[in-house]
């Protein structure tokens, strides 16, 4: 039998990732707020994610174990966003291409056509100041906080 615990954490751990790839493309197809290439990043484990939690659905001897695996995926897509609001508010630099800034020097021209047409170092849309990557970081690593609390959570008898 299913404790209480692992049947909220199961659920959360299907329902975080879904929502918030539904958000992300809501935004991208909806409203034109196109990724990044560090919002994509943010999106693979979130798929992985899904995976694993359904699978947990399919093979329920494996239940928890998947479930954890799914916390842990959505864990790292907001450590992702952490670092990717970091480089949104310029608190550190990026290390991709499209988060730096052209190079003085050269041919002007050159150097902004050969600029990503998506920035990562500005936040494509914002709330309160919060960007969307900081959104993804608030609510993946509060998630998987809250799915290993619910899995570690004992039964009262």
């Amino acid at each position: 039998m299913m404790r209480k615990g692992e049947f909220h954490a199961q659920r959360l751990a299907l329902a975080i990732p879904a929502l918030l790839l539904a958000g992300a493309y809501v935004s991208q197809y909806g409203f034109g707020l196109y990724p990044c290439e560090m919002c994509w990043w943010q999106r693979w484990p979130h798929f992985a994610a899904l995976v694993f939690a359904i699978a947990a659905y399919a093979m329920p001897p494996q239940r928890r174990p998947l479930v954890g695996l799914a916390a842990v995926a959505i864990l790292v897509s907001g450590l992702i966003g952490v670092f990717h609001a970091g480089v949104e508010y310029d608190w550190w630099e990026g290390i991709t291409a499209c988060a730096l800034a052209p190079t003085t020097g050269g041919d002007a021209l050159e150097a902004i056509l050969a600029q990503p047409t998506i920035s990562c170092d500005i936040p494509a849309w914002t709330l309160m100041g919060i960007s969307l990557a900081g959104f993804n970081a608030i609510f993946s690593i509060g998630g998987a906080i809250t799915i290993f609390a619910l899995l570690r959570k004992k039964t009262r008898r």
